[in-house]
């Protein structure tokens, strides 16, 4: 690809950018210019982040785009109205066709197609039974309850292997707001049932209004499937504007909607690293991630109706300069106050499945840098009762809430960390929603760090 030298070349100029700004010495400089280097700091790593991942992919792309031959690839269409951690449900599933640089979808069946399977198709990990289930790897519709996106692909991969026969070369996971971001590159979309799909309408159309429409979800699946069917012939065809079709995917992928995993050990390492990959948070002396994830425990599509904040915050409590590290995480549930009656049945659950209808029930997990210590948490002030465990050497707190329509809650989880990493910085990753809202700063009591206020 022409793109690939230049590319390169503003990858290593921006982490030379990073390097130096990083380097800069503030220890004896005044607090305006302390703050103003913290600014170039993150500036530059932020820029640096994004162009090392538009290098690899673009270094990849030839052989992932199958420019000399063909490759297929999983596609999971998931549906934010029903959370899991890697993004929701797996409701529609497709075949990537990608040849000499076309791609095509084809193969479409419904998650619920696959399985169950009475043993999960590939072996977990302990970790990951233990904190959701061995329906992790029986049924293809929870294979992203983990947040580990490796995982959730071979998974994936594995039923569609056990399904149709065919050892496909990836997984891409997507979900309907990337479509929309997608569709303004494209421009409106004319779908088989007769509606035009836009930018505007693409989230409610398919998240919401889809429910009410076509009651039938079998018939959700297919009109699933053939809204991401129009935009990639759309794509296919050459007739989209460049320029945003790029700005599309990186903001998918920077809200952590979008994904991509390769069979080839080769190109995964190449993806390794990057937001594409999916990775659980990861620790360094310039910053220090925590991960938030939720997943659906109503069993239906009520989290369209969800709202979540998070913020995070650090600050150096102890005279042994480890730093204490608190994730504030805030749902509401902002359906109607009738919702129990003017939702459709399905969006609700209708009591099916133990949650009264309207109410939405959410496991949240919280996961912190590997060797942190978990010092306590609270819901709404108080003390709460919580699952802890840990997950790729990462310390998890899991625990469950349930709002009525108007209802909030907060959950206040704080960890120790290590003293190497006093200095850096925190910020936290979480399951996209339908909104994916930035992540907020938190100031907090030394003495009391998991008190509100």
């Amino acid at each position: 690809m022409k793109a690939q030298p230049a590319v390169a070349q503003a990858a290593e100029t921006l982490a030379k950018a990073d390097r130096d700004a990083q380097a800069i010495d503030t220890s004896g400089t005044l607090s305006p210019v302390t703050s103003a280097v913290n600014q170039l700091r993150n500036a530059t790593q932020s820029a640096s982040k994004q162009v090392d991942t538009a290098n690899r992919v673009v270094q990849l792309a030839p052989a992932m785009l199958a420019r000399d031959g063909e490759r297929n690839y999983v596609l999971l269409f998931q549906n934010n109205a029903e959370l899991r951690a890697g993004g929701g449900i797996p409701g529609a599933v497709a075949l990537l066709k990608v040849q000499d640089g076309s791609i095509k979808l084809e193969n479409q069946a419904a998650g619920s197609s696959f399985g169950p399977y009475e043993q999960p198709v590939l072996p977990l990990e302990p970790e990951t039974t233990s904190l959701y289930g061995d329906i992790t790897g029986r049924y293809m519709q929870d294979v992203n309850l983990t947040p580990r996106f490796n995982v959730t692909a071979q998974l994936a991969r594995e039923m569609w292997k056990q399904k149709f026969g065919q050892e496909v070369d990836g997984v891409l996971a997507m979900d309907p707001v990337t479509l929309s971001y997608m569709l303004r590159a494209t421009g409106p979309v004319q779908l088989a049932t007769g509606e035009t799909l836009t930018s505007d309408n693409a989230v409610q159309l398919l998240l919401s209004d889809v429910y009410a429409k076509y009651p039938d979800p079998e018939v959700q699946d297919v009109f699933f499937a053939s809204a991401a069917s129009a935009v990639f012939d759309k794509v296919s065809s050459g007739d989209f504007d460049a320029k945003q079709f790029i700005g599309a995917l990186t903001q998918g992928t920077d809200e952590g909607r979008l994904r991509l995993w390769s069979a080839s050990g080769d190109e995964q390492r190449r993806l390794d690293g990057t937001p594409l990959a999916g990775e659980l948070p990861t620790a360094s002396r310039e910053t220090r991630q925590f991960g938030v994830y939720l997943n659906d425990g109503t069993a239906a599509k009520m989290d369209y109706y969800l709202d979540k904040t998070v913020s995070v915050g650090s600050s150096v409590c102890r005279q042994d300069g480890r730093p204490t590290s608190v994730i504030e995480v805030t749902l509401k549930n902002t359906a109607p106050a009738d919702a129990a009656t003017s939702l459709p049945r399905y969006v609700t659950g209708g009591g099916t499945f133990g949650t009264e209808p309207g109410k939405i029930k959410t496991l949240v997990a919280v996961y912190a840098p590997e060797n942190a210590i978990y010092l306590g948490s609270t819901q709404d002030g108080k003390q709460v009762g919580v699952q802890t465990a840990t997950d790729g050497g990462h310390p998890v707190t899991q625990l469950q809430t349930l709002l009525a329509p108007g209802e909030s809650t907060t959950f206040r989880v704080a960890y120790l960390g290590d003293a190497k990493f006093a200095d850096a910085g925190v910020e936290a990753i979480s399951t996209p929603g339908v909104k994916q809202g930035k992540v907020e700063p938190l100031q907090f009591e030394c003495k009391d760090p998991v008190s509100a206020g």
